[in-house]
C-alpha cells in the first residue's frame, strides 16, 4: 500500500467544497426538502398505494443524497476538528433536516393510519421488501405525539436535554487535575490508569477523584434535568418507563433482557474470581482497588507497522471468510482508513458506512501495538456488517443498538484467540489473556453497575432531586453489587457518573446493557463458529444481513439461537472459564519463575 493511504480519501464523495458535485447535491437537497414539505400536504388526498410508493421512492433518493453530504462534512470534521467550514456545513445540514420534522411526522402518521396497510404491503414487491420498516412505522405511531408537539419537543430539546448534555461534555473536557505538580486534563489523568507504575496509577486515581469535586454540582444538575425530561417524555409517549421505551426502540423484548441479566448475575463470580487473582498478584489482599483495574500484566513487545497490521489481519481473516479478507485488503489499499493520531484529529476509533457505495471509512489513532491491531479488526467488523447489508434496498440499513457491536466484537474474538494461540512466550500470553478478561469484565461488572445506577436514578428522579453526594452513594451501591468481593470496597469510584457521557443523552437512555448484549452475543456466535467451522460462515453472514429487517430475537433465530432463555447466555459466559483458569496458571507460573 502507498504511504498516501495512511489518511483516508473522501474523493468517492466529493473532492472538496468547491467540487461542482457538492454544489449540485446541495441544491438537490434543498429541492428534496421542499418536496417533502409539499408531500406532507398532498399525501392525505392521494390514493394509498400511490402515496406509499411515492414515500418509498422519495425516501430512497433522499437517503443517498443526505448520506453523501452529511458523511463528507462530518468525516472531514472528525479528521480535523479545526475545520470550521465543515462545522458550518454540518450545522446547516442539521438545520435543514430539522425543518422537515413536522412534515415527516405528518407523512408517517398518514401511513400508519392506513387500515389496509398489510394488504398494500402484500400487493407490491417493493413494499414487501420494506415490510418490517413499514410495520415498525405503524407501531411507532402509537408513541408519537401530534405534529405540533413533536416539533415543540424537538425545539425544546435543543435548549433542554441536549444543552445539559453539552454542559457535561464541556465541564469534563475543560476540568483539570493536579497531578504531581502538573496540571493535566481529565483524559490525560485517566489514561494513567494503564501505567505500569503502581504509584502512578494510585496518584492519578486520587488526582482524578479530587478534580471531580470542582464540577460535581453542575454535572449533577445536568443528569437530573436530562433524566426528568426522559421520564416525562416517555410518559407522554405512552411508555410505562424509560427502559420500556429503550427496549421498544431496540426491537428487543424485556424477556431477552431479563434472560441476559439473570445469566450475568448467576455467573458474575467467574469475573470476580479473575479480579481476586489479579488483586493477589498485585499485593492486594482485600480485592482489587479501582486504580489497579487496568494495571498491565505480562508483557508484549510486539509492534506493527500499518503494512504488517494489514498482512497480520489478512492472514487471520483468510482462514475465516475470503470476502472479509478481500474487504480488509480494499480498506487498506483504497484509503478507507485514517490511521495515525495528529493535532486536531478526534480521539478513539469509529467506522462510518457509506451506504450504496459498498465502502466504509474508519478512523483510528494507530501507534503500532497489538491492541491497535485489535481495534482495527473491531472497526473492520463494522465495515463487514455494512457490506453484508448492501444488497438491501436503501432504507433497510438501520440496525438496532444491541446488535450494532455483533460483527465488530466477533472480529475481536477471531483476532484475539489467534493471537493467544500464537503467543511467543508465557509473558505475552498472560498479557493477551488478561487484556481479553479485562475487556469482558468491563462489559460484565462495570456495565452491570452502570445499568443498576441508571435504574436507581430513574426510580428516584421522578419525585426527588438527586444531589451530587446522593449520586455518588448510588454509584457506590451499584459498584458493590456488581463487583462484589472482586474489588476493594474501600477503593471504588464514586464519580463514575460524572465522566461517562452515556448518561447524558436525552434521546438514548440505558446505553449500557447493549454492550453486554453485544459482547456475549458475539462470543456465543464465535463459539458456534469454533464448533461448526466453515459451515457456520454463511449462517453468520445471513444473520448480519437480517439485523435491519427483524427483531433482535428473530435475527438470532437465523443461527438457531433463542435469546429469551438463559442457555445461550450461560454458554457464552462459561466459555471464559478456560481463560480465567489459564490466567491463574500463568500468574502462578510466572510468579514462581521470578522467585
Amino acid at each position: 500500500m502507498s504511504k498516501r493511504n495512511y489518511e483516508w480519501s473522501l474523493d468517492v464523495l466529493y473532492k472538496g467544497y468547491d467540487d461542482p458535485n457538492f454544489a449540485e447535491d446541495s441544491a438537490k437537497l434543498d429541492e428534496a426538502l421542499a418536496r417533502t414539505n409539499r408531500f406532507a400536504e398532498e399525501i392525505p388526498s392521494m390514493p394509498p398505494r400511490e402515496a406509499l410508493l411515492a414515500y418509498i421512492q422519495q425516501g430512497e433518493e433522499d437517503q443517498h443524497l443526505i448520506m453523501r453530504l452529511y458523511s463528507y462534512a462530518s468525516l472531514r470534521m472528525s479528521a480535523n476538528t479545526r475545520d470550521t467550514e465543515s462545522a458550518s456545513v454540518t450545522g446547516r445540514l442539521m438545520g435543514k433536516l430539522g425543518s422537515t420534522a413536522k412534515a415527516r411526522t405528518k407523512i408517517e402518521k398518514y401511513i400508519a393510519s392506513l387500515e389496509n396497510l398489510d394488504e398494500l404491503i402484500e400487493s407490491e414487491p417493493i413494499l414487501k421488501e420494506y415490510e418490517y420498516m413499514l410495520r415498525n412505522l405503524r407501531d411507532a405511531q402509537k408513541h408519537t405525539l401530534n405534529d405540533e408537539c413533536e416539533e415543540i419537543a424537538a425545539l425544546y430539546d435543543i435548549s433542554g436535554g441536549s444543552a445539559w448534555g453539552d454542559l457535561q461534555s464541556y465541564l469534563t473536557s475543560s476540568v483539570t487535575a493536579a497531578y504531581r505538580g502538573e496540571t493535566l486534563n481529565l483524559s490525560s489523568v485517566r489514561n494513567l490508569a494503564y501505567s505500569p507504575d503502581a504509584s502512578v496509577r494510585k496518584d492519578a486515581y486520587q488526582a482524578e477523584l479530587a478534580c471531580y469535586e470542582k464540577i460535581k454540582d453542575p454535572v449533577a444538575f445536568s443528569i437530573n434535568s436530562i433524566k426528568l425530561q426522559v421520564i416525562n417524555g416517555a410518559r407522554l409517549r405512552g411508555f410505562a418507563s424509560p427502559l420500556e421505551q429503550v427496549l421498544f426502540r431496540s426491537h428487543m423484548t424485556r424477556e431477552t433482557l431479563d434472560a441476559l441479566l439473570d445469566a450475568m448475575k448467576e455467573h458474575m463470580d467467574l469475573f470476580r474470581r479473575y479480579l481476586r487473582i489479579k488483586a493477589k498478584a498485585l499485593g492486594h489482599p482485600n480485592g482489587l482497588p479501582w486504580y489497579d483495574l487496568f494495571a498491565p500484566m505480562g508483557s508484549s513487545d510486539r509492534t506493527f507497522t500499518v503494512e504488517q497490521a494489514k498482512e497480520y489481519l489478512l492472514h487471520i481473516f483468510r482462514g475465516f471468510d475470503e470476502d472479509l479478507a478481500n474487504m480488509v485488503a480494499r480498506a487498506f489499499d483504497e484509503a478507507w482508513i485514517d490511521f495515525y493520531p495528529r493535532e486536531g484529529k478526534v480521539g478513539g476509533a469509529f467506522c462510518a458506512g457509506l451506504d450504496g457505495l459498498k465502502q466504509s471509512r474508519i478512523l483510528t489513532n494507530f501507534d503500532g501495538t497489538l491492541s491497535d491491531v485489535v481495534t482495527l479488526a473491531h472497526e473492520l467488523g463494522h465495515a463487514f456488517h455494512n457490506l453484508n447489508l448492501e444488497s438491501h434496498r436503501p432504507l433497510n440499513n438501520d440496525y438496532s443498538m444491541p446488535v450494532a457491536e455483533t460483527a465488530s466484537t466477533f472480529n475481536e474474538n477471531v483476532v484475539m484467540n489467534a493471537a493467544i494461540d500464537s503467543a511467543a512466550s508465557d509473558e505475552e500470553k498472560l498479557f493477551l489473556i488478561e487484556s481479553q478478561l479485562q475487556d469482558v469484565t468491563q462489559i460484565m461488572c462495570d456495565i452491570y453497575s452502570r445499568y443498576l445506577f441508571e435504574t436507581a436514578v430513574f426510580a428516584s428522579r421522578e419525585s426527588d432531586f438527586l444531589p451530587a453526594d446522593k449520586l455518588c452513594e448510588l454509584m457506590l451501591d451499584a459498584q458493590r453489587e456488581a463487583y462484589g468481593d472482586g474489588l476493594d470496597p474501600n477503593a471504588l469510584h464514586p464519580f463514575m457518573w460524572v465522566c461517562k457521557s452515556h448518561y447524558y443523552s436525552s434521546g438514548n437512555s440505558f446505553y449500557n446493557f447493549p454492550y453486554a448484549f453485544g459482547g456475549l452475543f458475539a462470543r456465543g456466535l464465535y463459539a458456534k463458529y469454533v464448533e461448526q467451522g466453515q459451515a457456520f460462515v454463511p449462517v453468520y453472514r445471513k444473520l448480519l444481513y437480517t439485523t435491519p429487517i427483524a427483531t433482535v430475537e428473530d435475527a438470532a433465530r437465523v443461527a438457531g439461537i433463542d435469546l429469551t432463555g438463559k442457555d445461550f447466555w450461560t454458554n457464552s459466559l462459561l466459555s471464559y472459564k478456560k481463560n480465567v483458569d489459564e490466567f491463574e496458571r500463568l500468574v502462578s507460573a510466572l510468579a514462581g519463575a521470578r522467585k
